[in-house]
Protein backbone atom coordinates (compact mmCIF):
# COMPACT_ATOMS: atom_id res chain seq x y z
CA UNK A 1 0.00 0.00 0.00
CA UNK A 2 0.79 3.42 -0.70
CA UNK A 3 3.13 4.64 2.59
CA UNK A 4 1.21 8.16 2.25
CA UNK A 5 -1.99 6.59 2.94
CA UNK A 6 -2.78 6.57 6.64
CA UNK A 7 -2.60 3.89 9.36
CA UNK A 8 -5.75 2.18 10.13
CA UNK A 9 -5.08 2.21 13.76
CA UNK A 10 -4.90 5.90 13.75
CA UNK A 11 -9.37 5.51 12.91
CA UNK A 12 -12.33 4.59 14.96
CA UNK A 13 -14.62 5.26 12.23
CA UNK A 14 -13.63 3.30 9.20
CA UNK A 15 -16.16 5.17 6.92
CA UNK A 16 -13.61 7.73 7.33
CA UNK A 17 -10.36 5.58 6.62
CA UNK A 18 -12.08 4.14 3.48
CA UNK A 19 -12.83 7.90 2.45
CA UNK A 20 -9.04 8.88 3.16
CA UNK A 21 -7.49 5.98 1.61
CA UNK A 22 -9.76 6.71 -2.08
CA UNK A 23 -8.67 10.16 -1.35
CA UNK A 24 -5.15 9.34 -1.87
CA UNK A 25 -4.67 6.46 -3.81
CA UNK A 26 -7.02 8.06 -6.56
CA UNK A 27 -4.41 10.76 -6.87
CA UNK A 28 -1.41 8.83 -7.03
CA UNK A 29 -2.50 5.15 -8.12
CA UNK A 30 -2.71 5.07 -11.63
CA UNK A 31 -6.31 3.34 -12.21
CA UNK A 32 -7.57 2.86 -8.67
CA UNK A 33 -11.54 4.13 -9.22
CA UNK A 34 -14.30 2.77 -7.71
CA UNK A 35 -14.68 0.49 -10.48
CA UNK A 36 -11.54 -0.68 -9.97
CA UNK A 37 -12.13 -1.34 -6.43
CA UNK A 38 -15.37 -2.90 -6.95
CA UNK A 39 -13.61 -5.38 -8.82
CA UNK A 40 -11.43 -6.48 -6.21
CA UNK A 41 -14.25 -7.19 -3.81
CA UNK A 42 -16.37 -8.96 -6.04
CA UNK A 43 -18.98 -6.22 -6.04
CA UNK A 44 -21.64 -5.88 -9.29
CA UNK A 45 -22.03 -2.45 -8.26
CA UNK A 46 -19.42 -0.07 -9.32
CA UNK A 47 -19.70 2.33 -7.05
CA UNK A 48 -19.90 -0.25 -3.88
CA UNK A 49 -16.94 1.64 -1.55
CA UNK A 50 -18.84 5.57 -2.18
CA UNK A 51 -22.13 4.24 -0.60
CA UNK A 52 -20.31 2.06 1.84
CA UNK A 53 -18.03 5.54 3.09
CA UNK A 54 -20.57 7.58 3.14
CA UNK A 55 -22.80 5.32 4.93
CA UNK A 56 -25.87 4.41 2.46
CA UNK A 57 -24.76 0.83 2.87
CA UNK A 58 -22.79 -1.67 6.11
CA UNK A 59 -20.24 -4.52 5.60
CA UNK A 60 -21.11 -8.14 6.21
CA UNK A 61 -17.95 -9.97 8.18
CA UNK A 62 -17.28 -11.52 5.16
CA UNK A 63 -17.24 -8.57 2.85
CA UNK A 64 -14.84 -6.52 5.74
CA UNK A 65 -12.47 -9.12 5.04
CA UNK A 66 -12.77 -8.71 1.33
CA UNK A 67 -12.39 -4.51 1.68
CA UNK A 68 -9.74 -5.59 4.12
CA UNK A 69 -7.12 -7.47 1.45
CA UNK A 70 -8.85 -5.07 -1.29
CA UNK A 71 -7.13 -2.02 1.07
CA UNK A 72 -3.88 -4.19 1.17
CA UNK A 73 -4.06 -4.55 4.97
CA UNK A 74 -3.03 -7.86 6.43
CA UNK A 75 -2.38 -9.82 9.46
CA UNK A 76 -3.66 -7.28 12.99
CA UNK A 77 -4.44 -4.16 10.10
CA UNK A 78 -6.77 -6.50 8.82
CA UNK A 79 -8.29 -7.98 12.05
CA UNK A 80 -8.33 -4.14 13.20
CA UNK A 81 -10.46 -3.31 10.36
CA UNK A 82 -12.93 -5.96 10.29
CA UNK A 83 -13.28 -4.98 14.48
CA UNK A 84 -13.79 -1.80 13.52
CA UNK A 85 -16.26 -1.95 10.87
CA UNK A 86 -18.12 -3.88 13.91
CA UNK A 87 -17.48 -1.43 16.29
CA UNK A 88 -18.99 1.15 13.94
CA UNK A 89 -22.14 -0.84 12.93
CA UNK A 90 -23.14 -1.92 16.38
CA UNK A 91 -27.04 -1.55 16.69
CA UNK A 92 -26.85 -1.87 20.59
CA UNK A 93 -24.82 -0.81 23.71
CA UNK A 94 -23.57 -3.88 24.69
CA UNK A 95 -22.39 -4.85 21.43
CA UNK A 96 -20.84 -2.10 21.06
CA UNK A 97 -19.21 -2.25 24.51
CA UNK A 98 -18.06 -5.95 23.63
CA UNK A 99 -16.01 -4.45 20.05
CA UNK A 100 -15.10 -1.28 21.53
CA UNK A 101 -13.18 -3.68 23.87
CA UNK A 102 -11.81 -5.89 21.49
CA UNK A 103 -9.99 -2.57 19.65
CA UNK A 104 -8.37 -2.18 22.90
CA UNK A 105 -6.76 -5.12 22.69
CA UNK A 106 -4.65 -3.93 19.93
CA UNK A 107 -1.41 -2.60 20.94
CA UNK A 108 -1.04 0.22 18.02
CA UNK A 109 -4.40 1.24 18.46
CA UNK A 110 -3.60 2.10 22.60
CA UNK A 111 -0.57 3.55 21.10
CA UNK A 112 -2.10 5.53 18.66
CA UNK A 113 -5.03 7.13 20.88
CA UNK A 114 -3.23 7.12 24.53
CA UNK A 115 -5.80 10.12 25.64
CA UNK A 116 -8.69 7.37 25.05
CA UNK A 117 -7.11 5.31 27.87
CA UNK A 118 -7.34 8.07 30.35
CA UNK A 119 -10.61 9.03 29.27
CA UNK A 120 -11.99 5.81 29.32
CA UNK A 121 -10.40 5.35 33.22
CA UNK A 122 -11.89 8.91 33.63
CA UNK A 123 -15.44 7.92 32.65
CA UNK A 124 -15.55 4.74 33.77
CA UNK A 125 -17.71 5.51 36.73
CA UNK A 126 -20.08 8.42 37.07
CA UNK A 127 -19.05 8.76 40.70
CA UNK A 128 -15.61 9.41 39.55
CA UNK A 129 -16.13 12.93 37.60
CA UNK A 130 -18.25 13.36 40.89
CA UNK A 131 -15.55 13.12 42.89
CA UNK A 132 -13.51 15.17 41.36
CA UNK A 133 -15.92 17.92 41.82
CA UNK A 134 -16.85 17.16 45.16
CA UNK A 135 -12.71 18.07 46.20
CA UNK A 136 -13.62 21.32 45.07
CA UNK A 137 -16.38 21.69 47.94
CA UNK A 138 -16.81 23.34 50.95
CA UNK A 139 -16.06 21.48 53.77
CA UNK A 140 -14.81 18.37 51.54
CA UNK A 141 -12.95 15.44 53.61
CA UNK A 142 -10.29 13.66 52.31
CA UNK A 143 -11.94 10.14 53.85
CA UNK A 144 -12.81 7.54 51.63
CA UNK A 145 -15.99 6.66 53.92
CA UNK A 146 -17.11 10.14 54.21
CA UNK A 147 -16.97 10.36 50.35
CA UNK A 148 -18.58 7.19 49.68
CA UNK A 149 -21.73 8.59 52.29
CA UNK A 150 -21.34 11.43 50.67
CA UNK A 151 -22.92 10.83 47.50
CA UNK A 152 -25.65 9.95 46.26
CA UNK A 153 -26.59 7.18 45.68
CA UNK A 154 -23.92 6.10 48.43
CA UNK A 155 -21.08 4.22 46.77
CA UNK A 156 -18.65 1.83 48.67
CA UNK A 157 -15.43 3.08 50.50
CA UNK A 158 -13.21 0.80 48.14
CA UNK A 159 -15.15 2.56 45.42
CA UNK A 160 -14.10 6.34 46.58
CA UNK A 161 -11.10 4.83 47.10
CA UNK A 162 -10.07 3.98 43.46
CA UNK A 163 -11.43 6.92 42.43
CA UNK A 164 -9.00 8.92 44.80
CA UNK A 165 -6.18 6.84 43.05
CA UNK A 166 -7.57 7.25 39.39
CA UNK A 167 -7.87 10.98 39.81
CA UNK A 168 -4.22 11.51 41.12
CA UNK A 169 -2.61 9.16 38.48
CA UNK A 170 -4.31 11.24 35.67
CA UNK A 171 -3.34 14.21 37.36
CA UNK A 172 -6.53 15.94 37.62
CA UNK A 173 -6.34 16.28 41.12
CA UNK A 174 -2.97 17.60 43.14
CA UNK A 175 -1.89 18.62 46.35
CA UNK A 176 -1.03 21.69 47.93
CA UNK A 177 2.34 22.58 49.51
CA UNK A 178 0.27 22.22 52.50
CA UNK A 179 -1.22 18.99 51.49
CA UNK A 180 -4.31 20.22 50.34
CA UNK A 181 -6.29 18.12 47.66
CA UNK A 182 -7.43 20.21 45.13
CA UNK A 183 -8.30 20.29 41.19
CA UNK A 184 -5.46 20.56 38.52
CA UNK A 185 -7.38 22.19 36.45
CA UNK A 186 -10.64 24.27 37.23
CA UNK A 187 -12.30 22.87 33.78
CA UNK A 188 -12.41 19.35 31.80
CA UNK A 189 -14.46 19.22 28.57
CA UNK A 190 -14.44 16.61 25.83
CA UNK A 191 -14.89 18.42 23.30
CA UNK A 192 -17.84 19.23 20.70
CA UNK A 193 -16.20 19.12 17.25
CA UNK A 194 -15.89 15.29 16.94
CA UNK A 195 -17.86 12.36 17.31
CA UNK A 196 -18.26 11.20 21.14
CA UNK A 197 -15.64 8.36 22.53
CA UNK A 198 -17.34 5.29 22.94
CA UNK A 199 -16.35 5.50 26.84
CA UNK A 200 -18.40 8.99 26.78
CA UNK A 201 -20.80 8.41 25.14
CA UNK A 202 -21.34 5.19 27.76
CA UNK A 203 -20.67 7.97 30.58
CA UNK A 204 -23.82 10.07 29.24
CA UNK A 205 -25.85 6.91 29.15
CA UNK A 206 -25.33 6.44 32.89
CA UNK A 207 -26.19 9.77 33.58
CA UNK A 208 -29.55 9.47 32.18
CA UNK A 209 -30.09 6.73 33.74
CA UNK A 210 -29.35 8.77 36.95
CA UNK A 211 -31.77 11.73 35.80
CA UNK A 212 -34.37 9.10 35.33
CA UNK A 213 -33.69 7.93 39.55
CA UNK A 214 -33.89 11.32 40.55
CA UNK A 215 -37.27 12.11 39.41
CA UNK A 216 -38.35 9.40 42.18
CA UNK A 217 -35.25 9.68 44.73
CA UNK A 218 -35.06 13.78 44.94
CA UNK A 219 -37.14 15.97 45.92
CA UNK A 220 -38.53 18.55 43.18
CA UNK A 221 -36.81 21.80 45.04
CA UNK A 222 -33.55 19.75 44.51
CA UNK A 223 -34.03 19.03 40.46
CA UNK A 224 -35.16 20.63 37.54
CA UNK A 225 -36.32 18.00 34.88
CA UNK A 226 -38.59 19.25 31.83
CA UNK A 227 -38.92 18.51 28.23
CA UNK A 228 -40.55 20.34 24.98
CA UNK A 229 -41.72 18.51 21.73
CA UNK A 230 -41.65 20.55 19.32
CA UNK A 231 -41.89 21.01 15.55
CA UNK A 232 -39.04 22.77 14.07
CA UNK A 233 -37.24 23.52 10.77
CA UNK A 234 -33.40 22.33 9.90
CA UNK A 235 -32.53 25.50 10.00
CA UNK A 236 -33.94 25.69 13.64
CA UNK A 237 -32.61 22.69 14.76
CA UNK A 238 -29.34 23.89 13.40
CA UNK A 239 -29.60 26.77 15.86
CA UNK A 240 -31.06 25.40 19.03
CA UNK A 241 -27.95 23.31 19.06
CA UNK A 242 -25.79 26.35 18.78
CA UNK A 243 -27.68 28.18 21.63
CA UNK A 244 -27.76 24.57 23.91
CA UNK A 245 -23.62 25.00 23.26
CA UNK A 246 -23.52 28.43 24.15
CA UNK A 247 -26.17 27.77 27.12
CA UNK A 248 -23.62 25.36 28.49
CA UNK A 249 -20.31 26.79 28.20
CA UNK A 250 -21.88 30.27 29.37
CA UNK A 251 -23.07 27.83 32.80
CA UNK A 252 -19.32 26.53 33.36
CA UNK A 253 -18.00 30.49 33.31
CA UNK A 254 -20.65 30.82 35.85
CA UNK A 255 -19.31 28.05 37.95
CA UNK A 256 -15.85 28.96 37.52
CA UNK A 257 -16.29 32.31 38.48
CA UNK A 258 -17.90 32.08 41.09
CA UNK A 259 -15.92 29.78 42.64
CA UNK A 260 -13.48 32.45 42.37
CA UNK A 261 -15.84 34.27 45.58
CA UNK A 262 -17.37 31.47 47.25
CA UNK A 263 -16.54 27.82 47.79
CA UNK A 264 -19.07 25.61 46.13
CA UNK A 265 -21.15 23.08 48.62
CA UNK A 266 -22.44 20.69 46.47
CA UNK A 267 -22.13 18.69 43.36
CA UNK A 268 -24.43 18.70 40.57
CA UNK A 269 -25.38 16.83 37.23
CA UNK A 270 -26.73 19.22 34.25
CA UNK A 271 -27.75 17.22 31.37
CA UNK A 272 -29.24 18.53 27.95
CA UNK A 273 -31.02 16.41 25.34
CA UNK A 274 -32.19 16.86 22.23
CA UNK A 275 -33.52 14.58 19.48
CA UNK A 276 -35.22 13.69 16.87
CA UNK A 277 -38.55 12.23 17.22
CA UNK A 278 -39.19 11.59 13.08
CA UNK A 279 -37.31 10.82 10.53
CA UNK A 280 -35.70 13.13 8.87
CA UNK A 281 -36.79 13.64 4.93
CA UNK A 282 -34.07 13.69 2.12
CA UNK A 283 -32.55 17.29 1.46
CA UNK A 284 -33.71 18.31 -1.73
CA UNK A 285 -30.47 19.62 -3.55
CA UNK A 286 -32.20 21.94 -5.96
CA UNK A 287 -33.44 24.34 -3.60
Amino acid sequence: MNARVSDVFHYRDYRRYLQDTYSVRKNEEYGFSYRSFAKRVGSAAPNYLKLVSEGQRNLSPEMAIRFARALGLAGEAADYFCDLVAFNQATTALERDRCYQRLTRYTRYRKAFRLDAAHAEYHSEWYIPAIRELVACDGFVEDPKWIARKLKPNISTRQAEHALSVLSRLGLTLRTEAGKLVHNEPVLSTGDDKPLGHHVATFHRTMLERAAGALDHCSRDEREIAGLTLSVSRRQLADFKRRLYEFRQELVQIAVDASKHEAPTDVVQINFQLFPLTEQEPRDEGS
